[in-house]
C-alpha cells in the first residue's frame, strides 16, 4: 500500500510541474494535469498489482516506477492536447465575437 501512496504523491507532483512548464498553462486548470497523472498512475498501479507483477523478484520495480512514468506522460498528452485545442476553440470564439 505504501507504493501507491508514493506513486500517489510522485504523480501529482509531476503535473503540477508539467502545469508549471507549459506556456499555454492559463488555457486550463491547475489540477487538471495533476489529477490526470495521479488517476492514471493509480489506475496502472491497481492493473499490475491486480496482474500478479509486483513484488515478485525481479518485478518489483513494475508497481513503482512505471505507474509514474505512465502518469507523467498522460499528463504531457494531456497538457499538449489541451493546450492545442483550448487555444483554438479560444481563437474562434474570439473572431465570432469580433465580427459580430
Amino acid at each position: 500500500m505504501l507504493s501507491l501512496i508514493v506513486v500517489a504523491l510522485v504523480t501529482v507532483a509531476a503535473g503540477f510541474v508539467v502545469w508549471a512548464n507549459d506556456k499555454r498553462h492559463t488555457k486550463y486548470g491547475v489540477s487538471v494535469p495533476a489529477g490526470v497523472a495521479a488517476g492514471v498512475g493509480m489506475l496502472s498501479w491497481i492493473i499490475f498489482i491486480a496482474a500478479g507483477l509486483g513484488y515478485q523478484p525481479g518485478l518489483t520495480w513494475i508497481p513503482w516506477i512505471l505507474p509514474m512514468v505512465l502518469g507523467t506522460a498522460a499528463s504531457i498528452a494531456a497538457v499538449v492536447y489541451l493546450g492545442k485545442t483550448r487555444t483554438r476553440q479560444d481563437t474562434e470564439r474570439l473572431t465570432t465575437i469580433l465580427k459580430l
